[in-house]
């Protein structure tokens, strides 16, 4: 009878895991879809800051005609108005008569898009350049 014994050696194996090569292509690919997606995502962040600033403009346009209704003047102080504006949105009013007003409003987080509106015989703000109407730059 022949006896079989079991062979000292295994065959190599194929090792488990991940080689360095492996992992450094899937941390380049990361990155780089990363960096295709983080501008994409800073931009319609800022489109948000822009859309808070119109519709700031736009309800500063209300209170400054009730305002006006009231005192028949425009208000140049925007405290003086019953209007409460969208945190880190900064309006200014930049010229007011008993004619028209002009306004302008910004957003640190959406620099550098500056909005403006402009009713009546004022001297309109750029970048508005429709009376009534928002424009934003």
């Amino acid at each position: 009878m022949e006896s079989r014994s079991a062979p000292k050696f295994v065959a190599n194996r194929s090792p488990s895991g991940f080689t360095l090569i492996e992992i450094l292509m899937v941390v380049v690919i990361i990155g780089v879809l990363a960096a295709l997606a983080i501008p994409k995502f800073s931009r319609s962040r800022s489109m948000t800051y822009s859309a808070a600033i119109r519709s700031d403009l736009r309800t500063l346009s209300v209170a400054q005609e009730d305002y006006f209704l009231a005192k028949n003047v425009y208000a140049i102080d925007p405290t003086l108005l019953n209007f409460l504006h969208s945190p880190g949105v900064t309006i200014v009013i930049n010229e007011a008569t008993t004619f028209g007003w002009s306004a302008t409003g910004t957003h640190p987080m959406a620099y550098p898009i500056t909005c403006a509106v402009f009713w009546g015989p004022v001297s309109p703000v750029s970048p508005a350049t429709t009376e009534g109407q928002v424009d934003c730059q």
